[in-house]
C-alpha cells in the first residue's frame, strides 16, 4: 500500500526492554511504560511482524553525536548525577529539578531513548524505511545546557541536524501540547530545518515561549512556525488551523523528511493540560502528511493519561502501517486490549460535544492566530 511514493508496509517500530529497567520516580507525572503498552496492543493486532510493520532495537547514542546538540559539560554533569555525584552546577542546568529529577538509569534511559531517534533517521538515510515511530522519544524541552520539561536529552532536535548534515530539507511537525521550544531555539536562524509547533497558548502553559510573532531570524525569518492554541480547541477547531497554516507551508516547503512529535497532551482528560481532543484528530493530521508522499520519523512526546496516550499512538501506527480503515477499526479491540469496558470503539476515541460557549470562546482566537501567521510568514514562503 503506498501514500504518493510513501511505502506504508515499510514501518519501523523502534522498541527495546531495555526502556522496562529506567522509570521516572513514582510520583513524576512522565511514566515510561507507554511504550511498553502500546508495542503490546500493536503486537497483538499483528503490526509488529508481516506485511504490517517491523521492531527495531535501538542502541545507545554515540556521545559524539549528543555533542553535535548538547555541550560536553552539559552530558558530563548529566552523567554523573545519573551516578549519584550530584552538584549544585548540574541543578544550575535543570537537572536534579522537580521536572527533571535524578533517578537510576536516568542517563542510560535518556541516552537509549535518543539512540531509538537515532538509528530512525539513520535508517530512513539510507533507503531502510520511510516510515518509522520511536513512542520513547520526542524530548523537545532540552537545551544545550539544560534539562527542563521532564526532558534530559533533545532526541528530535539532533535527529533534525543529523538530516540537515546530510543535505535534507528538514520539516519539523510538533503537535504537542506544549510549545516545542527546545528544537525551535536549536534552528532559529536557519532556513533548512522549518520548525512548526501547534501548542496551548503559552499563557496559560509551560513553558510560557511560542507566540505567533516568534517567527525566526536572519536566514531563518519565516521558518519558525508557532501556532498557540486557546484552551478548549476541540476537534475542528484545531483542524482548521491545522489546514489553514500546516498545509500550505508543507506544500511550498516541500521537505526532503518529516520529524513528527507526536505528544498525546492535547487530549481531553490530559490532568496536565486543557485542550479537548480526540485521538481522531491525530488520525486525520497523520493522513494529511503521509499523502505528502515523504519519509517520516515520528516519536512520542507528553501524554500524562496513559490509557488515552496509549490508544493514540497504537492508532498512529495502525495507520503508518496501512492498517487503519476509518473509524470503524476493530470495534472488538476495545476492551480486550486496553482493559477498559468503557468504550468499545477499538483505538479511535468516541467524538466529544462542543457547546456554543466553547465554539465561541475558542473560534475568534484561531482565526486571529491564523491572520497573522497569513500575515507574516506566508509571504516568505511565496504564499
Amino acid at each position: 500500500m503506498t501514500r504518493g511514493d510513501l511505502k506504508t508496509g515499510n514501518a519501523v517500530f523502534i522498541y527495546s526492554s531495555e526502556f522496562e529497567k529506567h522509570l521516572y520516580p513514582p510520583e513524576h507525572p512522565f511514566n515510561t511504560v507507554r511504550a511498553k503498552k502500546v508495542r503490546d496492543i500493536v503486537s497483538s493486532m499483528g503490526l509488529l511482524s508481516g506485511s504490517g510493520g517491523r521492531e527495531v532495537a535501538p542502541e545507545p547514542a554515540d556521545r559524539m553525536v549528543l555533542k553535535k546538540f548538547h555541550t560536553a559539560r552539559y552530558l558530563h554533569a548529566l552523567k554523573r548525577s545519573a551516578a549519584g555525584r550530584w552538584s549544585p552546577e548540574a541543578l544550575q542546568m535543570g537537572i536534579g529539578s522537580s521536572d527533571c529529577p535524578i533517578f537510576k538509569g536516568m542517563y542510560d534511559y535518556a541516552v537509549l531513548a535518543t539512540g531509538g531517534t537515532l538509528i530512525s533517521a539513520k535508517m530512513i538515510l539510507e533507503g531502510q524505511t520511510d516510515l518509522a515511530f520511536n513512542p520513547s522519544g520526542g524530548y523537545h524541552h532540552a537545551g544545550p545546557e539544560l534539562a527542563a520539561g521532564f526532558c534530559y536529552i533533545n532526541d528530535v532536535a539532533l535527529a533534525c541536524i543529523v538530516l540537515a548534515e546530510q543535505g535534507k530539507r528538514v520539516l519539523y511537525l510538533d503537535v504537542d501540547v506544549h510549545h516545542g521550544d527546545g528544537v525551535a531555539n536549536a534552528f532559529y536562524d536557519r532556513s533548512d530545518v522549518l520548525t512548526i509547533s501547534l501548542h496551548q497558548n503559552p499563557k496559560t502553559l509551560f513553558p510560557g515561549t511560542g507566540f505567533e510573532d516568534e517567527i525566526g531570524e536572519g536566514e531563518g525569518k519565516g521558518y519558525c512556525v508557532n501556532v498557540p492554541l486557546p484552551v478548549g480547541t476541540y476537534d475542528q477547531a484545531y483542524m482548521k488551523a491545522f489546514e489553514a497554516i500546516v498545509l500550505p507551508l508543507m506544500k511550498a516547503y516541500n521537505p526532503d523528511v518529516i520529524v513528527f512529535e507526536l505528544g498525546a497532551d492535547t487530549l481531553a482528560g490530559d490532568p496536565l493540560a486543557n485542550l479537548s481532543l480526540t485521538n481522531n484528530t491525530y488520525a486525520e493530521i497523520i493522513n494529511h502528511i503521509m499523502s505528502f508522499g515523504k519519509p517520516i520519523l515520528a516519536t512520542g512526546g507528553g501524554g500524562y493519561n496513559v490509557e488515552n496516550t496509549v490508544r493514540a499512538w497504537a492508532l498512529a501506527w495502525s495507520i503508518f502501517c496501512g492498517a487503519d480503515p476509518g473509524h470503524d477499526i476493530h470495534h472488538a479491540v476495545g476492551g480486550v486490549l486496553l482493559e477498559s469496558t468503557e468504550w468499545q470503539g477499538g483505538l479511535r476515541d468516541r467524538e466529544l460535544p462542543v457547546t456554543n460557549q466553547q465554539k465561541k470562546a475558542v473560534e475568534p482566537a484561531i482565526e486571529t492566530v491564523v491572520r497573522k501567521i497569513k500575515k507574516t510568514v506566508f509571504p516568505i514562503h511565496g504564499l
